[in-house]
């Protein structure tokens, strides 16, 4: 069921159906939509149950009730009146009725997005939607949805991240949110095209150290800066991002369990010994340990778990590839995954700057090992 397919419905029985917030929003500038999108009608969630089979109520903060598809899961807003005051920030009372496909900007933002649409992720903190901050907002929405349209519309710069997060930290702190608003919010940045704005907003608020501890610790590992100029474990996990490449060609969408990966790579380093020359030993195994319990606390899926254990377990495989005994690693070469590991080990070694020569010679084993198989070589990245 797609939303034309709710629309339809809603719109038989005398109802309004609008995206709005994000959705609306990414509408307008042309992005890729998330797999998330939330919509506000005033039908009631009684007609929302009697129209729908499966809506479930997702909880405080989230929505007043949800749809859940293959590709999207909608999240409704029940209003009675529009309320644009309510919003945390000025931008997200944007909207777009489905009726009508006209976009409304009750709030008057229309040049913050024709700015967006202009200069779309450009340097410079040219659109200032952040000073659109309501002061009586809950901390945690506004800190969550800040940080999404930081990685979706773009804060350039430490000083607006800075700010911003004092901000978030006067605000009246709200309920916390559940596993699933930290699912939704995760994914959405992950699959975004700058996710390490977001993140670095979420830990300028505070929120990173309290709901996800796990990031958080990064920032106290320090590299080696002769092997990591780009800083210490945050800094490098973060500059990885910058080097995904987009899904589709031309289109800011990204692979989920790449992103994922990235950012739970190195998660082990803070437990990790120092034992002789290994400054980090065993930390990809811990690094699996501990993402397994992190992504099993938010509610991800087993299959989603395991592939992300076997990134983060084997990410520093492919560095040592080319002079490895292939048989002795059969089980992980054969994985359908294993190219998505070559790619983590790229944006890896392009965060650290250290060129891309160990890249090319893992590919061209891996190639190699392909093709004594007898399959394509276009199953490698």
């Amino acid at each position: 069921m797609g939303i034309g397919t709710i629309y339809n419905a809603l719109d038989a029985g005398g109802y309004s159906l609008k995206l709005w917030g994000v959705s609306a929003i990414d509408r307008y500038l042309g992005l890729p939509a998330l797999p998330y999108g939330w919509v506000e009608t005033n039908a009631d969630i009684v007609v929302l149950v009697r129209y729908f089979e499966g809506v479930r109520f997702p909880g405080l903060g989230i929505a007043d009730a949800a749809l859940d598809q293959e590709e999207t899961g909608w999240y409704f807003r029940c209003i009675e009146k529009e309320d644009p005051q309510g919003c945390s920030y000025r931008l997200l009372s944007f909207t777009q009725d489905l009726k009508t496909k006209r976009f409304q900007d009750p709030q008057g933002i229309y040049p913050v997005l024709r700015e967006l649409r202009a200069r779309p992720l450009k340097k410079g903190p040219q659109a200032s939607w952040w000073e659109g901050l309501n002061p009586h907002a809950d901390q945690y929405q506004a800190a969550m949805e800040g940080s999404l349209m930081a990685a979706r519309y773009g804060v350039e710069g430490p000083v607006p991240l800075t700010a911003l997060g004092q901000s978030l930290k006067a605000l009246p702190k709200g309920a916390p949110p559940n596993p699933e608003w930290q699912r939704i919010l995760l994914r959405s940045l992950l699959v975004s095209p700058r996710p390490d704005r977001g993140l670095r907003l979420l830990k300028a608020s505070g929120l990173l150290e309290e709901l996800w501890p796990e990031l958080s610790r990064l920032d106290g590992v320090d590299h080696a800066k002769e092997f990591h100029p780009e800083g210490n474990c945050w800094n490098h996990t973060m500059e990885t991002f910058r080097y995904r490449k987009p899904i589709i060609p031309k289109q800011r969408v990204y692979d989920f369990r790449l992103s994922l990966g990235l950012l739970l790579h190195d998660v082990g380093k803070p437990l990790a010994a120092v034992t002789g020359k290994h400054p980090f030993d065993r930390h990809a195994e811990l690094g699996a340990q501990l993402a397994d319990t992190f992504l099993k606390r938010l509610g991800f899926d087993a299959a989603l778990i395991s592939d992300i254990r076997y990134l983060v377990r084997n990410h520093m495989l492919p560095a040592a590839l080319p002079r490895l005994p292939v048989y002795k690693h059969q089980e992980i070469l054969a994985s359908p995954l294993f190219p998505t590991l070559l790619e983590l080990y790229r944006c890896d070694e392009s965060a650290s700057f250290k060129g891309l020569e160990g890249y090319y010679r893992s590919s061209a084993t891996y190639r190699a090992y392909l093709k004594k198989r007898g399959l394509p070589p276009s199953a490698c990245t």
